[in-house]
């Protein structure tokens, strides 16, 4: 009985730690404010850190509907000849660049019917499965940055800015994690450091800093998106509360992404895409999923053929995961019609930064 009594106390005795914790926990509010100005290593700050490693964000659902209806293959980069049936007559090809098909059956072994009818032959081609990545939902109440790592390398977090990784620091970068941003600082040679966890520095190049702002004035639609060149990412806002936030790949330098703000003007489920004909730099997509226009021939859409969001890569459209458009789709079609029954949205394209040795 004695002995009995004893555990119990032990037990007891030994919980009342972990439910302090529970309550300090419970109590605090968000607020990173408490690791600046150097406070970094402030029992506030671990605290702070410890309670809070991650925004309590919710990701959208997968468009599964589209990532496994469509079946996208690469073909080329040399030209590719277009059959009328397998082992069948020429009837044209497809011109030397980047060019992606829909194969709507893959039924005959060596070959493959893209939409509009042509057989391509199956060793012309190569199988490219989209990106499954999706962006957040944000809370009403969002106003601190947070960051999605970028790298792919898994290198550990530094210790102190301008330091190497450490293995002390207890974090490995992985793609695509979403941590809160507690401190910014500049190493002595300028470059700019987040702090990501107790002693865990990461240098800004290794992430996309996602981070609310103000409706510009020349927006004048309800629902609206931000996109961020320098960071590279996309916002949705209705009115001046931010509701979703994702990565986006944009134009590269020769065919940059154009800043100010644009109206949609044209919205495709799906849409076939080209350009550059006869040049190295020649392309043609089809089926290019959940399209909005917004600046002539740019849009926002769906992208199958890289997962490097949060990097350039474009021609100069908007890229995101198919996911991603989808929902950016589905969300600004359900825009309140205006007076003349129009729906109306804008893109405001800017860049919160400048990109440094840009060639």
């Amino acid at each position: 009985m004695k002995k009995a009594v004893i555990v119990s106390l032990l037990f007891v005795l030994l919980s009342v730690p972990m439910v302090l914790a529970q309550s300090i926990t419970a109590e605090l509010d968000y607020d990173p404010t408490v690791c600046w100005d150097g406070n970094d290593t402030s029992d506030a700050c671990y605290a702070m850190m410890e309670a809070f490693p991650a925004p309590d964000f919710e990701n959208i659902v997968q468009d599964r509907t589209t990532l496994s209806t469509y079946s996208f293959w690469r073909v080329g980069p040399e030209a590719v000849n277009l059959f009328d049936g397998p082992g069948g007559n020429v009837i044209g090809q497809i011109p030397a660049g980047f060019n992606f098909i829909n194969a709507i059956d893959l039924s005959v072994d060596g070959w493959l019917q893209r939409v509009g009818g042509e057989w391509v032959q199956r060793s012309d081609a190569q199988y490219v499965e989209a990106s499954y990545y999706t962006g957040v939902l944000v809370s009403e109440d969002w106003q601190y940055p947070f960051a999605e790592i970028l790298d792919r390398t898994g290198i550990y977090a530094s210790l102190q800015p301008g330091e190497a990784g450490s293995a002390e620091s207890g974090y490995v970068t992985r793609r695509y994690d979403v941590l809160n941003i507690f401190a910014e600082e500049l190493d002595a040679e300028g470059n700019l450091w987040y702090l990501i966890g107790p002693n865990s520095w990461v240098r800004q190049e290794f992430v996309s800093k996602f981070e609310p702002i103000e409706k510009p004035e020349d927006i004048t639609s309800e629902r609206w998106f931000a996109v961020d060149l320098f960071e590279q990412t996309l916002t949705a806002y209705e009115g001046e509360t931010a509701v979703f936030t994702s990565l986006i790949s944009s134009g590269l330098p020769d065919t940059e992404t154009n800043e100010g703000v644009f109206e949609i003007w044209a919205r495709l489920d799906r849409d076939a895409m080209s350009g550059a004909t006869g040049a190295p730099n020649a392309y043609a997509l089809q089926d290019v999923p959940w399209t909005m226009y917004f600046d002539g021939g740019i849009s926002l859409h769906g992208t199958y053929w890289h997962d490097d969001f949060g990097y350039r890569r474009s021609r100069g459209c908007v890229n995101l995961s198919i996911s991603d458009a989808r929902w950016v789709f589905d969300w600004a079609n359900a825009t309140e019609p205006n007076e003349d029954g129009e729906i109306v949205n804008q893109v405001y394209v800017f860049s919160s930064q400048e990109y440094e040795n840009e060639t």
